[in-house]
This record gives C-alpha cells, sequence and structure tokens, in this order.
C-alpha cells in the first residue's frame, strides 16, 4: 500500500455542514491517521463552526462567505504558506470516501502531472446521478475536453490532488464561481499538466446540495460563459508553470 507523501494536508471546505463533519472526520482518521487535516468554514449559518471546535481539529472560519471557490483559495494559500508539498481536497458533504485518496496519491507518485482529479466515471463506480446532471457534466465534459486537448470525464469533481506549484498558482489565480471546471481550463492554459483517475464516489447521506434539479441546466449554461470568457483572457505569464518558484 502506498505512503502519504511527506508534507501533504488535506484541505476540506464546508459550508452548513454540521451532521457531516464530525463522521467525516472520524472516518479520515481511521484512514489516515497522521494526515493534517484542515476545514475551511465559509461562514457557515448553520452549527458546523460550533461541532469544529468540539472536535479540536485545524479549521478556518471566513468571516463572510465567499463560495466554495473563495473557501478554496484559502485553503490552498494556507497550505501553501504552512510549507506543503502537496495538497489533497474532498468535500465536507461526504461524498468522496477518504480511502479513495490513494488512487490519487499512487498516480501523483508518478511524477508526471501536477493535478490528479478524482473521476467517478472512469472504471467501475456505483455512483448514479439524475438524467438532467448526466447530460449537463456529459456536455460540459465534452466542451473541456476540446478546449484542453485532452479527455475530461468528470469537469464538476473536487476530489482533487495537487503539487506546489499548482497550490501556489490557485493561492493567487483560483475561479470564485464555477473552480472546478474553470480551474481545468486556466491549468491548460498555463501549461501545467493533469489527469483523472477512476474512483468511487457515494451519494450525499445528510444535508442537502447546493445544486437543485432544475438549477443544473441552469447551471451548465453559465460554466460554459463563463470558460468561454476564460478562453479570451490573455495567458498570465506570471503564473506560467516554468515561471513559477515553489521552494518553501
Amino acid at each position: 500500500m502506498i505512503d502519504v507523501p511527506p508534507k501533504t494536508i488535506l484541505l476540506i471546505p464546508v459550508f452548513n455542514e454540521e451532521a457531516n463533519v464530525e463522521p467525516l472526520l472520524n472516518e479520515v482518521r481511521q484512514e489516515f491517521p497522521d494526515l493534517p487535516i484542515c476545514f475551511i468554514n465559509d461562514s457557515s449559518t448553520d452549527a458546523t463552526r460550533q461541532v469544529l471546535r468540539s472536535t479540536l481539529c485545524h479549521h478556518l472560519s471566513l468571516p463572510c462567505n465567499l463560495g466554495v471557490g473563495g473557501a478554496m483559495q484559502a485553503g490552498f494559500q494556507y497550505a501553501y504558506e504552512q510549507g506543503y508539498e502537496y495538497a489533497i481536497r474532498i468535500d465536507g458533504d461526504g461524498q468522496h470516501p477518504p480511502a479513495e485518496c490513494r488512487a490519487l496519491i499512487e498516480r501523483m507518485a508518478q511524477g508526471d502531472v501536477d493535478m490528479v482529479v478524482g473521476s467517478r466515471f472512469l472504471g467501475e463506480s456505483a455512483y448514479t446521478s439524475t438524467l438532467f446532471r448526466q447530460a449537463g457534466i456529459r456536455g460540459l465534459a465534452a466542451m473541456l475536453s476540446a478546449a484542453c486537448r485532452q479527455r475530461i470525464t468528470d469537469p464538476t469533481s473536487g476530489f482533487q490532488m495537487v503539487n506546489r506549484a499548482v497550490m501556489y498558482f490557485f493561492a493567487h489565480q483560483y475561479p470564485a464561481d464555477y473552480p472546478e471546471p474553470e480551474s481545468l481550463a486556466l491549468l491548460s492554459r498555463q501549461g501545467y499538466r493533469y489527469c483523472e483517475v477512476g474512483t468511487q464516489f457515494r451519494a450525499r447521506e445528510r444535508g442537502t446540495s447546493s445544486i437543485r434539479k432544475w438549477n443544473t441546466i441552469y447551471y451548465m449554461f453559465k460554466v460554459s460563459i463563463a470558460l468561454f470568457v476564460d478562453r479570451c483572457r490573455a495567458v498570465d505569464p506570471r503564473f506560467d508553470r516554468q515561471n513559477i518558484k515553489v521552494s518553501p
């Protein structure tokens, strides 16, 4: 079994996940007892902050709600400034089984990519979704695959592992509204390398998803517009992969 690389941190964004924090934390600690964990509380309005305090786990509490993009940018900035070499992100709703992090770690260990994304649509997966969401994801995947010139099967996956170079880039340049698909497009334009690996996802057991059934197509439409706007912007040479200095 492959070991977790030294100086790796697990980042978990949460918003109104009071029922999921403790079960997810216990599961992570069971799978990876020595892995540093940082929850990013995106100004939750329920008891999430109190639960985080009661578990005595390390967490950042944002003073206002920034959305998942802003929360993750704060997490990446913290991980970079603390000298971590790798960061793994799983969502706070429990849909990413912590045990599946091993698939990302094993692929990252090959050393030829800067980011690994866990895809629910590669390999054997028991994950199911609504027809609306499946159609939207497939359309978005086809668009991103063409724009990035590589096959992408799960453009909305938040199950990721990044190295220090991407950590630095995301700490400075990270999409606010639709971070998962937009970040893939940005990485591709700046010369970073990434790939997908098949991982198991599971259905949310507690809490409520932020994307409703009838909002799925609208979400995909807005993402498409955002991606088009991104393609019209000039590449920022300061954050080109070849120019970034990643020493701790």
